[in-house]
């Protein structure tokens, strides 16, 4: 097997450990999803299992670190869109088709609660946050010409945490109450983004 290949059968196998693991946790938390059921989940030995992952810690921080990806990627992406509160909405609906390479709510919440016991994923969750919330300020503070909203700076520090907030509730909502009435929920999110952003209707 050339370097190529043998690249793309790790790269294969590493994600589908990761997708089974992923849909473990989801099931049954981080503390108690064993290497068992995730080896029996992806059809895989659990020796086989190590020679990708030292642990199933290391199997947590590879996916904790692929989901705040997610979330960094499409948080820092809304400086594109034309419209904010659509854009939410948009993020609120997403559909979790594949957790592992998505922003899965009921993962989101997995994750929140073991950045309070885990140093590790503590600072993981901290790092992209501070990501985050960096370029949502720098977008907030640029000029209208560069497609910002003009904030001063402490204003649009203010605004970037705001938007955070209403992401990370966003999640949490979803994870409760997946079936909130759309029109309902648009209107909610205008709001707080006409709140968030200084607009005035």
């Amino acid at each position: 097997m050339n370097t190529g290949k043998q690249h793309s059968h790790k790269q294969s196998q590493r994600e589908r450990i990761l997708e089974a693991a992923t849909s473990c946790f989801i099931q049954h938390g981080f503390h108690s999803a064993s290497m068992a059921t995730i080896s029996e989940t992806a059809g895989m030995s659990p020796g086989l299992i190590y020679r990708y992952f030292e642990n199933k810690n290391a199997i947590v921080l590879a996916i904790v670190e692929a989901q705040l990806e997610v979330v960094k990627s499409r948080l820092c992406a809304l400086h594109n869109t034309g419209d904010l509160g659509e854009a939410m909405l948009e993020y609120f609906e997403s559909h979790d088709q594949k957790p592992y390479g998505s922003a899965s709510a009921p993962l989101f919440l997995e994750i929140t609660a073991a950045a309070t016991r885990d140093p590790d994923i503590a600072e993981a969750v901290a790092r992209v946050d501070n990501t985050v919330r960096t370029a949502l300020a720098d977008w907030f503070h640029r000029s209208r010409e560069e497609g910002g909203y003009e904030l001063p700076a402490d204003v649009a520090e203010e605004a970037a945490v705001a938007l955070v907030l209403l992401a990370d509730g966003l999640k949490a909502r979803k994870a409760r109450n997946p079936d909130l009435d759309r029109t309902v929920l648009k209107n909610a999110i205008n709001r707080m983004v006409d709140a968030i952003t200084m607009r005035r209707r």
